[in-house]
């Protein structure tokens, strides 16, 4: 542009003038004129290192040789290295240990051919299946605490909300009884007969303790697939509003103080909470819809 002619005065723009009016500085275009008329090849950018990648690479197959160990990863690789007194870093370590193929056999994660849940886990009526699962929280007296929640499936509702300082399989059980007495009307054999409970692996879910109460309940446990997460969607969704909304915005004294928290939170979120799928209606408007509605 600098080059053409202009139409009034019949004389070049200039350099000066076009980089004025397009705000470019002079500078940046002599440095590209020179890379394009001078290029340089290309090289490694920063210091060069005291030894070059085949130096680097035979002291690495030295260290590999003289280990007792098998299969040892690149952290330990550069490690050994620097005993030796030979400095570099961790990242050039692996760099040349992945071109020269010396990398230890790492064990590949099991690829999902087929994907188990692929159906949906609402169910039509209340009372059919609940999640149960459990997230944990920070109290300023009693540290890191145990939160368990239980919801049901169908209406959104949270059944059971519980607080523990250590998160043992009893204290899992807690949401539960709290759903039971609630809405089958106390805690008895069969009381709950019909009512599925969806966990997790968890040890607390998979206790002897656990699934022995949910027999005496006439609970049937439906575990979640290993690795799908999405299976116990309905308490997974429930615990990020929890967090969202209470756990991550309000500070909590103690484990006694999260508990009055929780118990506030599970009835506003009952009563107040509008849910998408339901007609953007709370849970307990729900609840109350279902009992005016005769089974079929």
């Amino acid at each position: 542009m600098s080059q053409e002619t202009s139409p009034s005065s019949h004389r070049p723009y200039g350099l000066a003038r076009v980089t004025r009016v397009w705000q470019v500085p002079r500078s940046t275009v002599y440095a590209r004129r020179e890379r394009r008329d001078h290029p340089t090849p290309a090289a490694k950018r920063g210091p060069k290192p005291p030894q070059s990648d085949a130096e680097l690479t035979a002291a690495i197959q030295a260290v590999i040789a003289a280990s007792p160990f098998h299969g040892e990863g690149h952290r330990k690789i550069w490690a050994r290295l620097r005993a030796q007194g030979l400095r570099t870093s961790k990242h050039r370590t692996l760099a040349v240990m992945r071109a020269a193929a010396l990398l230890g056999p790492a064990r590949l994660p099991t690829p999902v051919v087929a994907r188990p849940h692929d159906g949906t886990i609402v169910t039509a009526r209340p009372n059919v299946m609940w999640g149960t699962d459990a997230t944990a929280t920070v109290t300023l007296a009693d540290g890191q605490v145990t939160v368990f929640g239980a919801i049901d499936h169908c209406t959104a509702e949270c059944v059971g909300l519980h607080a523990a300082k250590y998160g043992t399989r009893f204290e899992a059980l807690e949401p539960v009884r709290q759903g039971v007495r609630d809405h089958f009307g106390g805690m008895a054999a069969g009381a709950a007969t019909g009512l599925t409970m969806r966990h997790d692996h968890g040890s607390q879910y998979m206790s002897d303790d656990f699934q022995a109460e949910l027999r005496v309940l006439g609970i049937g446990s439906s575990p979640a697939f290993v690795r799908q997460p999405e299976g116990n969607g309905c308490i997974e969704r429930f615990f990020r509003t929890l967090k969202e909304q209470r756990l991550w915005v309000q500070h909590f004294t103690d484990v006694e103080d999260l508990q009055r928290a929780l118990r506030i939170f599970k009835e506003t979120y009952n009563q107040q909470w509008l849910i998408e799928r339901l007609g953007f209606r709370a849970p307990a408007d729900v609840r109350r819809a279902f009992a005016l509605t005769p089974a079929a």
